[in-house]
């Protein structure tokens, strides 16, 4: 199950711990404590401050109970910097909560506060987990359940395809899962990103090297020069050719077989190992050996080898096309 559903907090919880960095992840964790006592009730006051800005004295009034009996939310940044006696009202707070006081500690995860963390979880704090999403398999969980709650599914090929456009920062994708549900219906297939993303999917370096490795020459350089006239990274195009002829070099080396049955060996979802067996028609060892060299070189051109990135990549992607070229007319 996705993170953000697996560690979401007890809407009722009057002490909640938001642990990790993914900036996202924890502004909705605290959007959610803040609606929660919204609902308790509208006039509720919010009050944001950094742990290290408060005093003991300052958080104990702040978590008392009011003479008015007027509800609060306190909400404590960066509580990985609190002192020891902040910490000490911080946890003594969690084991007896105020009735209409929530308390919001936002901890980054790591060594610094750990005492913090462990005491308001030993008091029973209820835990919000929004460490940053590490790999391809955390980013399509993360996609996925946007998408379903968005009402819509998507298809394997159509979720690499946008996680190739979009990258790894979760506010565009959450954005871009939210409009493609809306704009196809619900229904996300790979024809429905190119569409509604067609100016960010196809100028990826992605876009390059699926073209080149297949032995399109024309199409890879134009989808280059698209990609840098669009202000895509030279690093980035590069490492795209590098992935792209690795992927084809381990799938061509574990033989044919089922996608499916070959995607957890391989540690690739089953739709790249698909595409890299059509890919991987008619290369050869040698011919991966010498598009492994071309791309062990560009990679060092765009890192300051070459005078001129641009025209290391143009070369280096003729050089790859025409040896996809050449393996596809044996």
């Amino acid at each position: 199950m996705p993170p953000r559903q697996r560690a979401a907090p007890d809407d009722a919880a009057p002490v909640r711990l938001v642990l990790g960095d993914e900036g996202l992840l924890v502004e909705r964790a605290v959007s959610a404590a803040i609606l929660a006592a919204r609902r308790q009730d509208p006039d509720v006051e919010v009050r944001t401050l950094k742990a290290n800005e408060i005093t003991a004295g300052v958080l104990a009034e702040l978590v008392s109970p009011s003479l008015f009996a007027e509800s609060r939310v306190v909400v404590i940044e960066a509580a990985q910097d609190a002192g020891a006696d902040v910490t000490t009202v911080l946890v003594e707070y969690a084991k007896a909560p105020t009735d209409g006081v929530v308390l919001v500690a936002v901890h980054p995860g790591g060594a610094k506060g750990k005492a913090l963390v462990d005491g308001l979880k030993k008091a029973g704090a209820a835990v919000a987990e929004a460490a940053k999403l590490k790999g391809y398999d955390q980013r399509s969980d993360f996609v996925r359940s946007e998408v379903r709650q968005a009402g819509g599914s998507i298809t394997g090929e159509a979720l690499g395809l946008l996680l190739d456009a979009v990258g790894a920062d979760l506010r565009e994708l959450a954005a871009a899962a939210s409009q493609l549900a809306s704009d196809s219906g619900g229904q996300i297939d790979a024809d429905a990103v190119r569409r509604f993303h067609r100016g960010r999917a196809d100028v990826t370096g992605f876009a390059v090297a699926e073209r080149a490795v297949t032995g399109d020459r024309a199409g890879a350089l134009e989808a280059l020069r698209y990609a840098l006239d669009t202000g895509v990274a030279h690093v980035l195009v590069a490492d795209a050719l590098a992935d792209a002829v690795r992927t084809i070099a381990r799938v061509s080396a574990a033989g044919r077989g089922d996608p499916y049955a070959m995607a957890s060996a391989l540690k690739m979802p089953p739709w790249k190992v698909k595409k890299a067996q059509g890919q991987a028609r008619g290369w050869d060892g040698p011919g991966l050996t010498r598009a492994m060299a071309l791309v062990a070189d560009v990679n060092a051109d765009v890192k300051g080898v070459a005078a001129d990135p641009s025209y290391a990549l143009e070369r280096a992607t003729v050089e790859l096309a025409a040896l996809a070229g050449h393996a596809r007319r044996r």
